[in-house]
């Protein structure tokens, strides 16, 4: 091979190295903005998320568990107010990461709650005289003014009640006595001024339809508000069947001191 034809053949070579990344396919440059969308949220890893799926309740025991010694792992990317909704998985579940960026125009400051109709995987109707389940919120009605369905805020929506995104079937106690808990301190966090990355994640095992909880996490751009938390989804008194969601009444379910 003559030192022309070398130069040429290193050159070329340059070339494709250097150039190669336009010969990715649709789906390759997809994965790769989606992994740039993941990382710029942040959030737990798939690995740490099928762990606390994997995580039974015992009868007793606290039903809050601390991830990363309370510490959320989101990124204080806040640009404008939105939330991510994602789309059903293929059980019809919501069981991917919904991310909302706040400040205190999402607030509700007059309800206009209206019924809820949408039956989420795990449904069952409440029994008299006793509350259950409820239609959990992945992100509180009151924290989502102004943003409609699609997750854009127009300042004209009213906040979110029955969408299939935002809805998974929850315990009372784990929605009522655990999660409202959290959400006071976001909207607490909203009413002083400040802006708050807030992220809700149910926690399915396998391809049950109720989910064994929830992770929540929240940090606000300036570092004041900042929680990771995994709630179990838990009622006293009873145990569920979570591949179907009924509810077993279990005299011996006691859940220990929330916080």
């Amino acid at each position: 091979m003559s030192k022309k034809t070398r130069i040429f053949a290193l050159f070329a070579a340059i070339s494709f190295l250097t150039c190669g990344c336009y010969f990715n396919t649709k789906e390759q440059s997809q994965s790769s903005n989606q992994q740039q969308i993941t990382t710029k949220v942040g959030g737990l890893s798939s690995k740490e998320y099928t762990k606390l799926a994997n995580l039974n309740f015992k009868s007793g025991n606290k039903p809050i568990v601390f991830i990363n010694r309370n510490n959320s792992t989101l990124n204080k990317n806040w640009v404008k107010n939105r939330i991510d909704y994602q789309n059903l998985d293929s059980w019809n579940r919501t069981s991917a990461s919904v991310t909302a960026f706040l400040d205190e125009n999402n607030l509700i400051t007059n309800s206009q709650r209206t019924r809820q109709l949408w039956k989420p995987t795990g449904w069952h109707s409440n029994r008299p005289g006793a509350e259950i389940y409820n239609r959990g919120h992945l992100i509180a009605y009151s924290l989502s003014n102004g943003i409609n369905k699609n997750g854009v805020y127009t300042g004209n929506a009213s906040g979110d009640l029955d969408n299939p995104k935002n809805l998974f079937t929850q315990t009372a106690f784990s929605n009522q006595k655990l999660q409202t808990y959290y959400e006071r301190q976001v909207r607490e966090a909203l009413y002083s001024g400040q802006k708050v990355i807030y992220q809700a994640t149910p926690i399915f095992r396998g391809d049950e339809k109720m989910a064994r909880g929830i992770n929540l996490q929240a940090i606000s751009t300036n570092s004041m508000l900042n929680f990771n938390v995994y709630l179990f989804n838990v009622q006293p008194g009873y145990k569920f069947n979570y591949q179907t969601g009924r509810a077993i009444k279990d005299n011996t379910m006691k859940i220990n001191q929330i916080y």
